[in-house]
Parts: structure tokens; sequence; C-alpha cells
């Protein structure tokens, strides 16, 4: 049974503030798995949502695929709200057109395996600004990369409960 993100009602409420944030909440979360107590309120497992985020942070360094590409007219549009995306967040339920489960990048990987690969990703955006830009955002610095990327984390995480 399919939920519909955009009103889903159960979900945590997150605002991380730095990549070690978001860290910490990997952590929580790997705990819960680990004792069995981890809960899903949304429609991917544990490691779509994993891989769905490293996906999107390896886009800056290894090139974005056409999926995420809008046309010019959408991306005029988008543009304006990037700060507003930055400082207060991501919308659930959000489609993009032609794909399987709304999105691209997310794989159904065991729980171990797409944590993993997520830290992988977050210790990279640390360490190095990704040097391709977000078709849909253009050209942000590295620090606002990072915040788009922790906005993608509370949406994605908010439906983890540990």
């Amino acid at each position: 049974m399919s939920v519909d993100t955009k009103r889903q009602k159960d979900r945590r409420k997150l605002r991380f503030e730095s990549i070690a944030d978001m860290r910490r909440d990997l952590d929580v979360l790997e705990a819960a798995h680990q004792r069995g107590t981890l809960r899903r309120s949304g429609n991917w497992t544990e490691g779509e949502i994993f891989t769905h985020l490293e996906a999107f942070i390896n886009y800056g360094y290894n090139g974005y695929p056409k999926e995420v590409s809008p046309p010019w007219i959408l991306v005029m549009l988008m543009r304006p709200f990037r700060g507003y995306f930055l400082n207060k967040g991501f919308p659930a339920g959000v489609r993009l057109p032609g794909t399987e489960k709304g999105t691209i990048g997310l794989e159904d990987v065991p729980f171990e395996v797409g944590i993993a690969r997520l830290r992988a990703a977050l210790d990279r955006l640390e360490k190095t600004d990704p040097p391709i830009h977000s078709p849909a955002m253009g050209k942000m610095s590295h620090a606002d990369k990072i915040k788009m990327t922790l906005r993608h984390g509370e949406l994605h995480h908010s439906f983890l409960h540990p």
C-alpha cells in the first residue's frame, strides 16, 4: 500500500545544521535498526532513502542524469525559490515526471550497504566541493551545496522513526 507522502503527518521534525548533525541522526537510525525498533512512515526502504541521498551528492562529482534536468521554463520558476529550499527545506511528495518511483538514484539495498554509501558520500562532500552544479538549482557555493544536502536529508530522514 502506497502512502501519499505529501499528506503524511507521521514524520519526524528535523533540522540539520551541519553534516555532523546528519551523521548523528544516521547513528541513531543505525542503533534503532540494530535494536529492531526502526520504523518507516513513507514508501521507500531505508536502503532506497540512503542510496537516493548518496546519489544526489555524487551527481555533483559524476554528472547529473537527464531525468533531473528540468525544462528551462521550470528552471526559471525554481531558481527564485532556491533560498527558500536552502533555508526552509523541501516539500514532501514531489515527483519527477517519467520516473518509476517519482525520482531516481534509489536502490533497494540492505540497510548496512545504504548507510555505508551515504556516509562515504557525506565524507566526500565535507572534504571536496562538487565541481558540477545542479541543473535545477544552478551555481552554488560549497556551503550552499552542503545546505541543500542537509535539507534533502531532513526530508527523507523524517520518514524514519527510531
